[in-house]
């Protein structure tokens, strides 16, 4: 059965921060040998049109109040303009849902600030565009001890990221989800992060 993973989409959402990412997982070109893609499926609050900040209309699949989290492996929450308002409350209740269920949660850029504000950073390693900016924003938010100061991290299957590191942020949700083998995932990330040829011979020569 295919794997099936929840990208939430809003107004405002940025869209390139979770572009590698589902790229891959859609396609599923770099998988381990009998891993068949994983099926995408956007969350909205409603079933209306929603306009990202790159000017792409995507109408959600399903609405939050729809989404049954046992059938998934994964919650991915993009980054956006919008996530110190009230209304992202009902995602942020699926993601903690998710945490406690061991499915994972990826948090890029405004998402981790949604994350922060619910609680679910108090007590997880994580990390988020600024530490000194979390706080600012985030007056309940007691996780300094937690806060590393990393493009990207992992605890358990937790991943966060700072939002101008989409390709660290890609790494670690493909590295938790296990879909790649280690060797293909290095070398990918080399690739597009170096742009050296050589990495895309080793890419090819991973998956053979």
């Amino acid at each position: 059965m295919n794997s099936k993973v929840y990208l939430y989409v809003f107004d405002t959402m940025s869209d390139w921060e979770i572009g590698y990412l589902t790229a891959e997982l859609n396609s599923g070109r770099y998988f381990r040998q009998g891993l068949a893609p994983v099926k995408i499926v956007t969350v909205g609050l409603e079933k209306t049109p929603v306009t990202t900040m790159g000017g792409l209309k995507i109408m959600p699949d399903v609405k939050v109040d729809e989404c049954s989290i046992k059938s998934i492996d994964a919650l991915i929450l993009p980054g956006g303009n919008t996530w110190t308002e009230a209304v992202h409350a009902p995602i942020l209740k699926i993601a903690e849902m998710c945490l406690k269920e061991g499915i994972v949660v990826g948090a890029i850029c405004g998402a981790t600030i949604g994350l922060a504000q619910a609680g679910l950073l108090d007590s997880r390693w994580h990390t988020s565009n600024d530490l000194a900016y979390l706080k600012m924003i985030c007056h309940s938010y007691t996780g300094e001890e937690y806060y590393k100061m990393e493009s990207a991290v992992t605890d358990e299957r937790l991943v966060t990221a700072s939002g101008v590191a989409p390709l660290e942020f890609s790494v670690h949700v493909l590295k938790v989800l296990d879909v790649c083998s280690p060797k293909t995932l290095d070398a990918w990330y080399r690739l597009n992060k170096t742009h050296e040829p050589k990495y895309f011979y080793e890419l090819m020569s991973s998956i053979q």
